[in-house]
């Protein structure tokens, strides 16, 4: 009985602890983080549905933080084996070591996506799921990092962006990419959207 209610609140501990890590690395640097609090079940749960966990290659995770999104893949149905991590915060680095052993953590600016991941994705990634801070970025720097991605998916495969904004982090009238949007999720602080973008 005693080793249950110990698991218990370990349970609810573990939240409070990555929020309080988000705020700190926040308040450091805003636009690094660019989030004020982790990403709810709920935006994570809507980001993983548009990966097919039966689809070969890696799914490839660009600014997990304290792992969230990375939560909502693995029980999604997605092999922790198949996860690259792309995160610039090593503290967060550290802790998705912790969580996710199977998963490849890479320390590193996911803006440079290419330059860092060109010799470790070997065969066309399943997806590119992102929770970076696209909107804080000049459009240029967006622009580059879709091209980025969209070299290393798998034709067809998503690049999966969420935004606070009302207007789409990544225009949509880009040559040879279709976007779709979800439904704005009201369960997340503050609201967001999700995005998605597949090359034609």
């Amino acid at each position: 009985m005693p080793s249950h209610t110990f698991a218990r609140v370990e349970k609810k501990k573990l939240p409070l602890d990555d929020e309080m890590q988000f705020i700190r690395s926040w308040i450091e640097k805003p636009l690094s983080t660019g989030a004020v609090m982790p990403s709810s079940k709920a935006l994570a749960r809507t980001m993983a549905r548009y990966v097919d966990p039966q689809s070969s290659g890696p799914v490839i995770e660009l600014g997990p933080g304290t792992g969230p999104v990375t939560e909502a893949l693995v029980q999604h149905g997605v092999d922790p084996k198949r996860l690259l991590l792309v995160e610039f915060n090593p503290d967060f680095c550290r802790l998705l070591r912790k969580r996710y052993p199977a998963a490849t953590v890479v320390q590193g600016d996911a803006y440079r996506l290419r330059r860092l991941l060109g010799a470790l994705v070997r065969e066309p990634a399943a997806a590119v799921v992102s929770g970076l801070p696209l909107v804080t970025k000049p459009l240029r720097t967006r622009l580059r990092l879709i091209s980025d991605a969209m070299g290393l998916l798998a034709p067809g495969a998503p690049f999966i962006q969420f935004t606070y904004a009302m207007v789409p982090p990544i225009p949509k009238a880009l040559s040879g990419i279709k976007a779709e949007a979800s439904e704005l999720i009201w369960m997340n602080l503050p609201p967001a959207r999700v995005w998605v973008y597949r090359g034609r």
